[in-house]
């Protein structure tokens, strides 16, 4: 369970980095890869 938690952080990292056009958007990409990680936890 925890290695598809890595995987999933993984993925929402990479995503959210291609994704983001400024500091402000990286920010915002990451907290929302941190609520899902927190969600699959859970």
């Amino acid at each position: 369970m925890r290695q598809l938690a890595i995987l999933l952080a993984m993925l929402c990292l990479g995503a959210s980095v291609a994704a983001c056009n400024t500091v402000r958007g990286i920010g915002q990409d990451i907290e929302r890869g941190g609520e899902i990680i927190q969600r699959t936890a859970k």
